[in-house]
């Protein structure tokens, strides 16, 4: 891929360390660099251009340049040690920009997926404030409880091993009305202080945005990769590309883009309708160097499966919907043997 191979130039040539944001569209490659001080730019845009010139899909280079502060990132700070889950082989987030691109049932299905391929899968709902891990499975108004050990035991449906905030309120109409600390108190024990077992998969469904829960992930958890989901709209990639630079912002490695909703499949003629455009995803993929996973067509039968808790993956194995679904799992453990 472009980006890729022009980043391995730019690390070689010592640059990397300067990228803020980099985008190739069409032949035109767009860098922005961060810098402490002034007085460096012009050598950096000769050494890039330098570097790049036998780059074949590069015809023009645009640099530009912001400001970054002397101190490094709280994440990166020696008060921040990131820990791995006890017994999670591979932590897997999927994450969104923003809210309604249907985040949490395409992590529900992928980790049913996940399991249906013979993995042993954990989903936690890491979105306090709105969980919906309890509806799309099945699971309203169960409780969970604590071992000998003072460690809690979560819920198992459709071969999943499940942990949700939603499992501590008294009623699903509870609000979550907690500042920051005691959120994240809440994720770090939803994390480490529970008896997840043996896992190949823990799949965390996070909150939209780039706010507390996800900066605490990156601060506290060694994670394996991240996966955005996005719908075709300009509006839902505008905040995809604030969660990719968020990502990498904070060394999580982002495994692809899942495209939901991407189309319409008439069930009279067959025929595909692409109600919010295509090519979009793709487009933003080739320009931020990451991949497609799978696109997920609409099929009113996913929400009617999801609000009755049965993903559709379990429901309608051999809907197009779910072939997309154990597709992207498949991929993904395919990058994650790596």
């Amino acid at each position: 891929m472009a980006v890729k191979e022009i980043m391995d130039t730019l690390r070689d040539a010592g640059l990397s360390q300067f990228v803020k944001d980099i985008k190739l569209i069409g032949s035109t490659l767009e860098i922005v660099y961060g810098i402490k001080e002034k007085g460096v730019e012009r050598e950096l845009e000769e050494k890039t251009r330098q570097a790049l010139k036998d780059m074949p899909d590069v015809k023009d280079i645009k640099v530009r340049f912001v400001e970054v502060r002397e101190e490094p990132p709280a994440f990166s700070q020696p008060m921040f040690v990131r820990r791995k889950v006890e017994g999670v082989r591979n932590l897997i987030a999927v994450g969104s920009g923003k809210g309604g691109v249907g985040k949490s049932t395409v992590a529900a299905n992928l980790a049913v997926a996940l399991a249906k391929l013979g993995y042993k899968v954990g989903l936690l709902d890491a979105d306090m404030y709105g969980p919906s891990v309890p509806t799309l499975l099945g699971l309203k108004n169960q409780r969970v409880y604590v071992d000998e050990n003072n460690r809690i035991i979560p819920l198992e449906k459709y071969g999943l091993k499940v942990l949700s905030i939603g499992f501590l309120l008294p009623s699903e109409d509870t609000p979550v009305i907690w500042r920051g600390p005691m959120l994240m108190k809440a994720l770090t024990q939803f994390l480490f202080d529970v008896n997840w077992g043996e896992l190949d998969y823990l799949i965390l469904d996070l909150p939209p945005g780039t706010g507390d829960v996800q900066l605490t992930l990156a601060q506290n958890v060694q994670m394996d990769g991240a996966i955005i989901v996005t719908t075709p709209q300009d509006v839902a990639l505008a905040d995809v590309r604030k969660a990719t630079a968020m990502f990498r912002e904070v060394q999580i490695p982002i495994l692809g883009v899942v495209e939901n909703m991407a189309y319409f499949v008439c069930p009279e003629s067959g025929n595909k309708y692409y109600i919010f455009g295509k090519g979009k995803v793709m487009e933003f993929a080739s320009q931020y160097g990451t991949k497609v996973l799978g696109s997920i067509p609409i099929d009113p039968q996913v929400a009617e499966d999801s609000d009755k808790g049965t993903p559709v993956v379990e429901s309608h194995p051999e809907s197009e919907v779910a072939k997309a679904f154990l597709s992207i799992a498949k991929l993904i453990s395919d990058i994650t043997r790596r």
